[in-house]
């Protein structure tokens, strides 16, 4: 679950590759969309094609796009956003579903978490076995960790093997790639991943807080 495109990228894609790499079916779902007069639109079409080409490179089975109104989620009737994205899973029937942060700055994070988990609820046998909220660079650490829910990850997944892909997929985004020290720089995500695996003694990985688990 991507609140807007790039983010499933920069949380999750070296997992996603990962899991692409070993057969697994990986499907991304993208709740939002830039709109008009708060986005060119002529951006906004570069982005979705981008979201295509990086989603290619990590081997993506499919992509949805639901085209709720980017940084206007809270204006959404929630029952509408909770009918949409359970539709959008229940065409996927996810295993393992990966979503943001609740703590994340971006409100439209804060929604989508919550959405998710609406589907996400362990009422038949069909629901997902794991949850996972990833960590997403310039979102998940500008609230204030500490007052409002830090990201303190529990499980963590080696992606030594598919670090340059997330890195070449994250390149895709040539509308969002930012020059270093920002961020949402090549150099960040690599040492955030650097990071992230030297704390579980692997060359690269992401982080992850397990939300639920079902064995």
């Amino acid at each position: 679950m991507a609140p807007h495109p790039d983010d499933e990228i920069l949380g999750c894609g070296g997992t996603m590759a990962r899991a692409a790499a070993a057969g697994a079916e990986v499907h991304v779902i993208i709740v939002t969309r830039g709109q008009p007069p708060l986005f060119d639109e002529e951006l906004v079409c570069q982005v979705h094609e981008e979201s295509i080409g990086a989603h290619n490179i990590i081997g993506v089975t499919s992509t949805q796009f639901l085209d709720f109104p980017a940084a206007g989620l809270d204006q959404v009737k929630r029952s509408d956003l909770n009918h949409a994205l359970s539709a959008a899973l229940s065409r996927i029937d996810p295993d393992v579903l990966l979503i943001p942060f609740i703590g994340d700055i971006h409100m439209d994070h804060q929604i989508v978490f919550n959405a998710a988990l609406v589907y996400a609820r362990p009422r038949t046998s069909r629901g997902p076995a794991s949850v996972l909220a990833y960590e997403t660079l310039s979102e998940t650490n500008w609230l204030a960790p500490g007052v409002t829910p830090a990201f303190s990850p529990n499980m963590f997944v080696d992606i030594s093997e598919t670090i340059e892909r997330k890195i070449t997929a994250f390149q895709a985004f040539r509308s969002q790639v930012k020059p270093h020290p920002d961020e949402r720089s090549i150099e960040a995500v690599r040492a955030l991943a650097t990071l992230r695996g030297a704390t579980a003694y692997r060359c690269a990985a992401e982080a992850f807080v397990l939300i639920r688990q079902i064995n």
